[in-house]
């Protein structure tokens, strides 16, 4: 074993949204920081742009670059919604990195080892939570409330647009505050005409732009060249992270080993604080990973809560074309363009059911919608694509939960996650309800749809209606590869804050009440989840936790 003599003020484990955000704000605040990779670095012809896109009613199939792409070792990879070949090298290859899941429960983990993470691979959305979210238990009596109000996290919102920069425009909803814009978003034709169909026959059904993240041409994340530029930030990356180390004496973090992910070579670190930013599953599967004598049961969970309370959201999905739009598509100008990732935009409907005073609705929660409409090539005569998919929150559950199986281990000989998650009663009305809006929405904006289907099946009588026969049967018989649990890739909780030690595994500011200098910022520390994506969220969360870190590490409390 190699050991790394230098001792850090703090250990970041994990690259992408969380760990991005964390060795920023550490290093500006004058700690030195130690980042940890599992996967290899970025390189210059990651980012060689591909062949242009296929129109978008053939998305979702592409089942023979999926297939060669199973064959090279992403059998599980391959199969999510929004299939690009380019993405391929930001994801994980499966047999080095199996997981399990129960019989009969399937579950599509979407992962990302590589410097950045889903930062390489995300679909660059990043919107809001409100206290319709983070106060939702007192709302309706599932699950805890966060331990902080929106109020509380605003201001690190602001601060994480700042970094990322964010185009998008003063909406004014009620479910998704507005955030700080370098520039403002638009919609195509086809999505004006849209959203004056939906809001001409549903008022409440608010049809905006995306919030979504400027183009970084540098390609590595914002927040690692800021911490770069501050000279107090290490990089290691090829560096699988096997457990985080506990002083036998105090009781506290002290670093962590890892395995050279190319020479399999063990090496120790040191630290004197250690934050978990590896993704909700991961971070959780570390820390059971991690157990020791005085933590037998892994680390951060006395109580007994380690894992439980994963969450993923529910997805629906409708596919339409345009058919007074035929041969149209438009590039979105509002941000410059990214040669490699192409234009962002579409339109988003944020959650609109079981708002502040409402009743009446036979679930509880609710969902929210996310599309484009004319922004692919299509030949000429052929409609112009649109695509709107539903976002729900699933309610946090005791039984879903996040584990480890010492059975199966990955190629580093560490033991694999197992995740147990279902959809109950509750998430089988919400779909119902998505899909129903979806349909009815279509219709209403005169769209010609080619399928509506969710996790739960397919919605819609007839798939594809003007396809050949075998692209019908083939869709059907495959549309269950993307559609399960996990192919909205927003998992979050497993070790949710709250501002009870018997209820929590973390604080209000992420730091674990069994090791106070032990931090977990990723979405295993989300209470409830939402119905639009972590990353932001996931990110303010951060750069508050660090704040709080880097104040209580300069008066020698951590």
């Amino acid at each position: 074993m190699t050991n790394l003599e230098k001792r850090f003020d703090a250990l970041v484990i994990g690259s992408g949204a969380a760990g991005s955000i964390a060795v920023k704000e550490l290093t500006e605040r004058g700690m030195d920081v130690l980042l940890l990779e599992a996967g290899r670095d970025l390189r210059d012809e990651d980012f060689i742009p591909g062949p242009p896109p296929k129109k978008m009613k053939q998305l979702g199939l592409e089942l023979v670059p999926r297939a060669k792409a199973a064959l090279r070792g992403q059998h599980i990879q391959s199969r999510r919604v929004f299939y690009m070949p380019s993405s391929d090298r930001f994801l994980v290859n499966d047999r080095e990195n199996p997981y399990t899941t129960d019989r009969g429960l399937p579950y599509i983990w979407m992962r990302s080892r590589i410097l950045g993470g889903r930062l390489n691979a995300y679909g660059k959305v990043l919107n809001r939570m409100s206290d319709l979210d983070f106060k939702a238990a007192s709302q309706d009596g599932f699950g805890t409330d966060w331990p902080f109000s929106y109020d509380e996290l605003a201001p690190y919102y602001d601060r994480v647009e700042e970094t990322m920069g964010v185009y998008g425009n003063p909406d004014h909803a009620p479910a998704l505050p507005d955030g700080k814009y370098v520039g403002p978003a638009k919609l195509t034709t086809v999505e004006r005409e849209f959203k004056e169909r939906v809001e001409g026959q549903w008022p409440e059904r608010q049809v905006i732009t995306w919030r979504y993240q400027a183009p970084n041409l540098e390609r590595v994340p914002r927040g690692i060249l800021a911490a770069r530029a501050t000279g107090r930030l290490t990089t290691r990356t090829d560096a699988v992270v096997k457990r985080v180390t506990v002083n036998s004496k105090t009781g506290r973090a002290d670093g962590a080993i890892f395995i050279d992910r190319v020479s399999k070579r063990e090496h120790r670190v040191f630290a004197d604080v250690v934050v978990l930013c590896a993704s909700a599953i991961e971070s959780v599967r570390l820390l059971f990973n991690s157990a020791t004598d005085r933590f037998p049961d892994g680390l951060c969970n006395s109580n007994g809560l380690l894992g439980r309370y994963f969450m993923d959201q529910t997805t629906s999905m409708a596919f339409a074309g345009a058919p007074d739009h035929r041969g149209e598509w438009e590039q979105d100008d509002s941000a410059p363009l990214d040669p490699f990732y192409g234009a962002s935009g579409g339109v988003f409907i944020p959650r609109f059911v079981n708002l502040q005073g409402q009743s009446g609705s036979p679930f509880a929660r609710g969902f929210a919608f996310q599309g484009a409409g004319g922004r692919f090539p299509v030949p000429p005569g052929v409609p112009t694509s649109f695509g709107l998919g539903g976002i729900g929150e699933m309610l946090p559950a005791f039984d879903n939960r996040v584990t480890v199986n010492p059975r199966k281990k990955d190629a580093w000989g560490i033991p694999a996650a197992h995740v147990k998650i279902s959809v109950g009663e509750n998430e089988r009305k919400l779909v119902d309800a998505q899909t129903q809006a979806l349909q009815e929405m279509c219709d209403a904006a005169g769209l010609r749809v080619n399928f509506v289907a969710s996790i739960l099946g397919i919605a819609s009588k007839n798939v594809f209606p003007e396809a050949d026969p075998l692209t019908r049967f083939a869709f059907r018989r495959g549309y269950r590869i993307v559609f399960s649990l996990g192919s909205a890739i927003h998992e979050c909780g497993g070790a949710r804050m709250g501002d009870d030690p018997a209820t929590s595994v973390l604080n209000e500011y992420n730091q674990s009440w069994d090791i106070p200098n032990l931090f977990v910022t990723d979405g295993a520390c989300f209470a409830s989840n939402g119905t639009v994506g972590p990353s932001l969220t996931i990110m303010a969360v951060t750069a508050r936790a660090c704040e709080y870190i880097a104040k209580q590490h300069a008066e020698g409390s951590l």
